[in-house]
């Protein structure tokens, strides 16, 4: 029997859109990339460069900056930061594919996202890190061993749409999960985000190297962190995954401890770099405006 091809759209061309799309073409996956300007240029002339064990390659790449209304794909994976998930979603509202997978953080829940694009959103994380730098795509896979992607629908059912997906992460050998309850999921992970990648910007600065070793620094992420997490339960929302119960247990003293060891991360060092850290910071400010919007919601103040 003829089974028809995948034919995927990756919407936005930033590091988790790039190497998904990396991914997704070497497995064999019909993939697109929606990207705009210098990006598009970049994408369409040069293709995708990124950096394997040390040494760069390049990928030729199919790339649109624009996407008609009947110009349908099997799944569009939007793949931008939070701050500019609803302007991708509203691009999106009336494209014909059925199926748009949204792979970014989200501390409210869904309701104005499913006012844009209805049923066809299928809410997701992705398990990518990385970094762009002069055009060239340095990418972080967790090991196969951990949790990637997490993904699943709103309803908690393990659905036909579902188990797609998951068929072309293993088609591409990317390690994923499927969650039933993905609002908890993404607002656990929001809180893990603004406290983590907060803790990085003071009065609207960027912390220097030096500032963001210290013990201060790594109590306002265990402070925070608690506080949120305290918050978000008494707003009904179940703590996901429940590894995240150990910070409510733990001592102040060696949660501070192990922030201290992980700001002294190469990882931390690249998230102190200005581009990263300004684009970083625009998604925390919008994650905490929106996350204080939901507890207020349901009566929960800090």
């Amino acid at each position: 029997m003829f089974v028809k091809p995948n034919r995927i759209l990756i919407f936005g061309a930033g590091v988790i859109g790039s190497a998904y799309a990396i991914k997704f073409i070497e497995a064999g996956i019909d993939v697109t990339i929606f990207a705009r300007s210098n990006r598009f240029e970049t994408l369409k002339e040069n293709g995708l460069h990124y950096n394997e064990k040390g040494v760069v390659k390049s990928l030729k790449v199919k790339v649109i900056d624009t996407l008609e209304n009947d110009d349908v794909y099997d799944f569009i994976l939007v793949t931008v930061r939070y701050d500019q998930s609803e302007s991708a979603l509203l691009a999106l509202k009336d494209n014909q594919s059925k199926n748009i997978v949204t792979m970014t953080n989200n501390s409210i829940g869904f309701s104005a996202w499913l006012d844009m694009v209805g049923e066809r959103l299928l809410p997701a994380f992705p398990g990518i890190g990385g970094q762009i730098k002069d055009g060239i795509l340095y990418a972080r896979f967790p090991p196969k061993i951990l949790v990637g992607a997490m993904f699943g629908e709103i309803s908690g059912l393990v659905t036909e749409r579902v188990e797609n997906l998951a068929q072309l992460f293993k088609t591409a050998k990317l390690p994923y999960a499927i969650n039933k309850d993905m609002k908890a999921y993404l607002i656990t992970h929001s809180v893990s985000d603004i406290a983590l990648v907060g803790a990085l910007h003071f009065e609207n600065k960027i912390i220097d190297e030096k500032t963001a070793r210290t013990r201060k620094t790594a109590h306002r992420i265990t402070f925070t962190l608690k506080m949120y997490l305290r918050a978000i339960q008494k707003a009904g929302v179940a703590i996901n995954p429940s590894i995240f119960k150990i910070v409510l247990k733990c001592p102040d003293l060696i949660l501070d401890l192990f922030f201290m060891m992980w700001l002294r991360t190469n990882m931390v060092k690249d998230m102190l770099k200005p581009d990263f850290a300004i684009n970083a910071n625009n998604e925390i400010v919008k994650l905490n405006n929106d996350l204080l919007k939901f507890l207020s919601q349901n009566d929960v103040t800090l």
